[in-house]
């Protein structure tokens, strides 16, 4: 563990038993966050920690939000619908921001899509002709809470992932952009879960993107 300059601070996790919200936890316990997993089955959330509380909460309701969040220092979504309930994102959106406000929690940080990105020639990601067409409702649907988010009146963080976001090992060495695709020499646009969520508790720890949306590549 790094050192313990955290100790005092608490996150709360939604979307927590998933890839992203597991890593997004693991990274905050190793930089001595005391961490909050809020799931709808704690059956299902595996970690163990001495620092992580696992508690029920519906990110459904604003109540629910509230009540978990009350007393944290921040929460991060790593939310993700079910495929053909895309356009539950926005609801989340709107539940999210009501519970953050009614919970006075400092700072909500969300895990976004990729897809509303700029490429190099002006368009969206999600426009382009290489873009999966099955992936389209999700990408919209993301563009479409993320413009909930840049309405809100609370202290908001919309983070995108690179192109493709997939598993493989920390490598703590990664390039920031806004709202412009981030790619290497070669056009490609990548990076692994374990340092989406290192770049998450980055802008945590610095808030450097607060009110805005940044992305991430290698």
């Amino acid at each position: 563990m790094r050192e313990n300059i955290n100790e005092n601070r608490r996150v709360i996790v939604f979307g927590a038993t998933g890839k992203i919200g597991h890593a997004i936890i693991w990274e905050a316990l190793d930089r001595g966050y005391q961490v909050t997993a809020a799931v709808r089955d704690p059956q299902r959330m595996k970690l163990e920690n001495e620092r992580l509380q696992v508690i029920t909460a519906d990110i459904l309701r604003p109540d629910s939000i509230a009540e978990a969040a009350r007393g944290h220092d921040a929460i991060v979504s790593a939310y993700g619908p079910q495929f053909g309930a895309e356009e539950e994102l926005l609801e989340v959106a709107r539940c999210l921001i009501e519970g953050a406000r009614r919970a006075e929690v400092p700072r909500l940080l969300i895990v976004g899509g990729a897809g509303s990105l700029k490429v190099e020639s002006g368009d969206r990601l999600m426009d382009t002709p290489e873009f999966p067409e099955e992936l389209r409702p999700l990408a919209q649907a993301h563009a479409d809470a993320y413009d909930i988010y840049k309405e809100a009146d609370v202290s908001w963080t919309y983070f995108s992932p690179a192109a493709l976001i997939e598993e493989g090992r920390r490598f703590g060495n990664f390039r920031i952009g806004t709202d412009q695709l981030v790619t290497d020499e070669l056009g490609n646009s990548k990076i692994t879960i374990a340092d989406y969520a290192a770049a998450m508790m980055d802008e945590l720890d610095e808030g450097h993107f607060e009110r805005t949306r940044f992305t991430v590549g290698y």
